[in-house]
């Protein structure tokens, strides 16, 4: 499998969609398209280092569909998370602040355990 088989089945493990990782990647919606496409482009370096970033995987993975650095177990926490974002981002902005002090002070107090 190639960059573009692996980025697609990232992008389905991850239940991410394509504008999702545009945002989180700050690559262009069309251009992430245009990977997936089946003549597809490989992106530059700089590209895929951001699209790996913001799915959570290696650029190793990315390319060649073997773990990196990163353990499935990390990738997992990191889908985790973005999920997490993903669903704060939809909340108004009273209760995105509720959220983010919520978690601080779960956090506060793990640090004193």
């Amino acid at each position: 499998m190639g960059f573009r088989e692996n980025l697609k089945a990232e992008l389905n493990y991850s239940g991410m969609l394509v504008k999702e990782l545009a945002k989180l990647s700050g690559i262009n919606k069309h251009t992430i398209d245009s990977y997936l496409r089946e003549k597809s482009n490989i992106p530059s370096i700089e590209a895929g280092y951001k699209i790996a970033q913001a799915l959570g995987v290696s650029v190793e993975y990315l390319v060649t569909g073997k773990e990196g650095k990163r353990s499935k177990e990390a990738r997992e926490i990191n889908n985790e998370v973005q999920t997490i974002a993903r669903l704060a981002e939809q909340l108004d902005d009273e209760n995105r602040k509720f959220v983010i002090d919520f978690i601080k002070l779960i956090k506060a107090r793990e640090k004193k355990r």
